[in-house]
């Protein structure tokens, strides 16, 4: 459609408009419906509208929207619209760079100070001061932060979750909310005979979709021992009165690929699945004569020819199939359809939709001649009722689990469909997203709430359908507004301006439009909502192990700037020098750190609550560990100089003395940041219990870097370089010795921390 038009005339005109609604199948128009004033986009049945694709039958219509005035062109306006904001971890790690800034700042300046005022040489505390500022800011931080992200987009696009904004790797760890498509992402976007009924059997159908793989099971769950006669004629007669065709995908393959209406489809599909053929049905009873669907009669007839006579097969709206019948078909006799029959059969259609199932009614009539007039009077009456099929697009069979693990994760999953409300909320019951006190909201409704009344019922709905774009942006909006990280899900243009307005949009790959995946973060090559919540658990490893990275640094640094100020305030010389300082910065700030960033995942990890929008990298608890394990290194490298001048005996302040002590403390210090690394896999599990050995990135990382350290020390020409001189055995024990106590600093201080928490 090249505008939005209103319709003039029609006949049997459908419209495919997904693209705009989100409706699953072309939807009929009537240019006679006389419409009330704010009815829903996907209902306004004699409008059609820009970029939807006309797909059956003809239609006249008046232009009476172009451009930016039409439907889609509203849609632009959304997108241009929406700002473009940071992620939150773009502001957790701003508002973490400043604070680092500023304690770094005042700590720097009060050494300096404290030096020049003891009488130290200015511009050695000048060095000194910046040599601290250099150690106190984890300049590898943005480097670490990348190629963790990068590494979690490979891991993602593995998993067929392609990132298209390198940020919104770790957005999708904080999620809080997921607001999901249903059709092709919830379920499986393929029409599936779920039930047959006839006056003798009752039969649920299992498998997804079109595939040929499943099998027919008795109300009571029982299988069924081969298909009852009563529903082999009612599939026959269906089958025959299908346009659609199947083949298999490859060679051998029970999927099925459809060509055709999706309706018909899924009957052809549960036909093989009963070994009925269509292509042998048609050799055996070719179609002579057809009588189209129309939306007046809400039926469709196949006359087909047989040995000896002709059959007329026909297939439609139940309520519309039981006024052409006269008779029904029980025990394979033909008998009178009487009223309590027909009431019986209306019963059954009623269970059916209510369980938001589709259903058809199949009849048949034989005819000893073909008529000389094929018209609806002439065959269409005194036929034979056979029964009735339902079919639905069924959910996805991986959905209930994922929804499941969202909930466990702390997320809310919400639906939010151009689909009818009824067939919305049977899907969203048995995915798990529908549970006791949560509601269903039409989108007319939400068009008469308030962004007050929105917020304050917008967590106890769980399902809007039949909703238009803005009200999806106004979803979106309302949940960002309980300090919510949000998730969106969509393929239609209609879906761009709330892809674009959440936190993380997601765009389908298989069914998206180019408009929809431009405004998206992230692309899931599956359409699958599993797909999802495992691109989530990846998020959250991303931002987990950026937390490990960010609090290894921080607090390594942290135990730099004790180390120089206590022995400042003390009276003692500078523990360590410039270039020393520079190191310990290298060889902590490089292959240790980035080894946090690969950490395996925590075992609990799906099972933590979400972080909320506005929560720090390091919480409050998490600051008061940062400060005992900055302490206790910066305390063990004092210790190890004391030691080196003498102490607990009388310091010997010499110069050769006072290189022993720097190398000793230079030696505890940094294999007490490398043993610290190990303490950081976690912020509450003991080392034994994570296991020290399972990350083998740390594990080399450790190994190198020690070994650099030790070369600085006892390869001569790196030791002059340096300031240091190779340690006896003894010295080298002893700073050994108390570098290895930062692990029993680490895991009293997670045994207070767990204790802690259990209480609170």
């Amino acid at each position: 459609m090249p505008a939005d038009a209103r319709l003039l005339e029609s006949a049997l005109f459908k419209v495919d408009e997904s693209s705009l609604t989100g409706e699953s199948v072309p939807v009929e128009k009537d240019s006679s419906a006389l419409l009330v004033a704010d009815v829903p986009l996907g209902d306004r049945v004699n409008c059609v509208y820009m970029g939807t694709t006309a797909t059956y039958g003809r239609a006249t219509a008046v232009v009476v929207a172009t451009g930016m005035n039409t439907e889609m062109g509203k849609i632009a306006s959304m997108l241009d619209q929406a700002p473009t904001e940071p992620t939150p971890l773009q502001v957790r790690l701003a508002a973490l760079g400043k604070m680092l800034g500023i304690v770094a700042i005042v700590m720097v300046g009060i050494v300096f100070a404290a030096g020049v005022f003891r009488g130290e040489q200015m511009f050695e505390m000048f060095l000194t001061a910046v040599s601290l500022a250099v150690a106190a800011i984890p300049e590898g931080l943005p480097s670490i932060v990348t190629i963790v992200m990068a590494v979690g987009v490979q891991r993602m696009a593995a998993r067929n979750a392609i990132i298209r904004s390198l940020p919104a790797v770790e957005t999708l760890g904080s999620a809080n909310v997921i607001c999901s498509d249903k059709t092709g992402t919830l379920t499986t976007n393929q029409m599936t005979v779920r039930r047959l009924y006839t006056l003798d059997s009752s039969l649920k159908v299992t498998g997804e979709g079109y595939s040929r793989e499943g099998r027919f099971v008795m109300e009571d769950g029982t299988e069924a021992s081969g298909v009852p006669p009563s529903v082999e004629r009612l599939l026959t007669c269906a089958v025959l009165c299908c346009d659609a065709r199947v083949k298999p995908v490859s060679v051998g393959s029970s999927d099925m690929e459809l060509i055709g209406d999706p309706t018909e489809g899924a009957i052809v599909v549960a036909g093989l699945k009963a070994g009925i053929e269509q292509s042998r049905l048609e050799q055996s009873s070719p179609r002579v004569a057809e009588i189209p669907f129309d939306s007046e009669r809400k039926r469709m007839t196949t006359v087909h020819r047989l040995p000896e006579s002709y059959v007329c097969c026909t297939k439609g709206a139940p309520d519309e199939m039981l006024e052409v019948c006269t008779h029904v078909l029980v025990s394979g006799q033909v008998m009178p359809l009487t009223p309590s029959l027909k009431e019986e059969i209306g019963r059954t259609n009623a269970h059916l939709a209510e369980a938001a199932l589709r259903v058809l009614g199949v009849a048949r009539r034989e005819l000893p001649e073909l008529p000389a007039d094929i018209s609806v009077g002439s065959v269409e009456k005194g036929m034979v009722f056979l029964g009735l099929v339902g079919m639905q697009d069924p959910p996805r069979p991986e959905a209930a689990a994922a929804v499941a693990e969202c909930r466990e994760a702390g997320i809310t999953p919400v639906m939010i469909t151009g689909d009818h409300k009824n067939t919305a909320v049977a899907i969203a019951r048995d995915i798990g997203i529908m549970t006791e006190g949560s509601i269903a909201v039409l989108g007319s409704e939400l068009a008469q709430m308030s962004d007050e009344e929105l917020d304050a019922e917008v967590e106890s709905i769980s399902v809007y359908a039949r909703v238009a774009p803005e009200h999806k942006v106004r979803i979106v909006s309302a949940w960002r507004r309980k300090g919510k990280v949000v998730a969106m899900t969509g393929d239609g243009v209609n879906d761009a301006p709330a892809l674009k307005a959440a936190d993380i949009g997601a765009a389908m790959g298989k069914t998206g439009t180019d408009v929809a995946k431009s405004a998206s973060h992230m692309i899931l090559a599956d359409d699958n909502f599993a797909t999802i919540v495992a691109a989530v658990r990846e998020g959250r490893v991303v931002f987990d192990n950026i937390k490990k990275a960010v609090f290894y640094l921080t607090s390594c640094n942290l135990g730099e700037i004790m180390v120089i100020f206590t022995a400042i305030l003390l009276g003692l010389p500078r523990p360590l020098l410039p270039i020393q300082i520079l190191w310990l910065n290298l060889i902590t700030d490089g292959l240790p750190a980035l080894a946090l960033g690969v950490d395996p995942p925590a075992r609990d990890l799906m099972k933590r609550k979400p972080r909320g929008r506005h929560e720090p990298v390091v919480s409050r608890a998490g600051l008061v560990r940062l400060a005992v394990y900055g302490l206790a290194i910066g305390g063990l490298g004092l210790w190890s100089f004391a030691v080196g001048l003498g102490w607990p005996g009388e310091l010997h302040i010499t110069e050769e003395r006072l290189l022993h002590a720097r190398t000793m403390c230079l030696l505890t210090m940094s294999f007490a940041q490398l043993f610290h690394a190990f303490s950081c896999r976690s912020e509450l599990e003991s080392l034994l219990e994570v296991g020290p050995f399972t990350n083998r990135a740390l594990v080399g990382a450790v190994v190198l870097s020690g070994t650099l350290q030790a070369l600085i020390t006892y390869v001569p020409v790196l030791s002059r370089l340096f300031n240091v001189v190779p340690n006896n055995g003894v010295e080298f024990a002893e700073a050994m010795g108390l570098a290895a106590a930062v692990l029993l600093v680490g895991e009293v201080t997670k045994l207070v921390s767990r204790r802690v928490t259990r209480k609170a």
